[in-house]
């Protein structure tokens, strides 16, 4: 695990690397920043937060769960790991929110979907993720381990019911509702495309439309199929008292699927 996790961070990092710098660069240059620029850049940054709490955990899984940076840098890299996650969920649903205006009212909204209100939209989002992780930046703390060593986790006061109901939060908050929404806006843009009568904007920009789109679609599946089984066995482990090992194995696959879902993104947007 931790060599798999090495090469996805290393694999990330530059990569998420070259999508910041190649934004900052056009805009160095005094190109027009537009909408889905605004919205990549901040996903690339959240990849990037994400990525950058992954040598801590190595060390962890190094040191057979031992954590030695201190309590304080636990809470930090344990917030940091989580906010990531619901930050991009939440900026891959007004991603898609705004595929719909561009592609569904590209006239009628023109006037919404501009860099500022882009910039305002995603600060937004960045406030309510970090709101919504209230219990682990509570809980989040030092854990005494059997060899006389300290391991970082989650300690929630009482295990047995807040275990349930912090995982329910968790999938509804950052997975589920997410999901509904995009798919419902997505089945909107689809069947706009399939019964078009609006008058459309002139050629160049009808194509660009739809390259951003096919982005933001393939950007939304690999994003949802990187963490869909990460929530699922998350779900299923509320009714294991005692996991197997292909449990434990599925588990780790399906944690290091989540993770490399942050170094896939670059390939996408590339």
């Amino acid at each position: 695990m931790p060599s798999i996790y090495g090469v996805i961070c290393f694999v990330g990092i530059i990569g998420n690397c070259i999508v910041i710098y190649t934004i900052v660069k056009k805009n160095k240059f005094r190109a027009q920043q537009t909408v889905p620029d605004i919205f990549i850049f901040s996903l690339s940054i959240a990849d990037l937060l994400f990525l950058l709490g992954m040598p801590f955990l190595i060390h962890q899984l190094v040191g057979n769960g031992s954590w030695c940076f201190g309590a304080t840098m636990c809470t930090v890299i344990t917030a940091l790991d989580s906010n990531s996650q619901i930050v991009s969920t939440y900026i891959l649903t007004v991603m898609t929110l705004d595929r719909y205006l561009a592609t569904v009212h590209p006239i009628r909204f023109n006037h919404i979907r501009t860099p500022c209100v882009a910039v305002a939209v995603v600060g937004l989002v960045w406030i309510l993720s970090l709101l919504s992780i209230t219990p682990v930046w509570m809980y989040a703390g030092l854990m005494p381990l059997r060899d006389g060593s300290v391991g970082c986790a989650l300690l929630l006061p009482n295990p047995a019911t807040d275990t349930y109901w912090f995982t329910i939060y968790q999938f509804v908050l950052a997975f589920a509702l997410p999901l509904v929404i995009i798919c419902v806006v997505f089945f909107k843009i689809l069947q706009n495309m399939a019964a078009t009568v609006a008058p459309l904007p002139q050629h160049s920009l009808r194509v660009r439309t739809r390259k951003v789109t096919r982005m933001a679609v393939a950007i939304c599946l690999a994003f949802f199929v990187c963490w869909a089984p990460h929530y699922i066995l998350q779900l299923a482990h509320l009714s294991v008292q005692r996991p197997s090992y292909a449990f434990l194995y599925a588990y780790n696959i399906a944690i290091s699927m989540g993770y490399a879902n942050s170094c896939i993104n670059p390939l996408l947007y590339i």
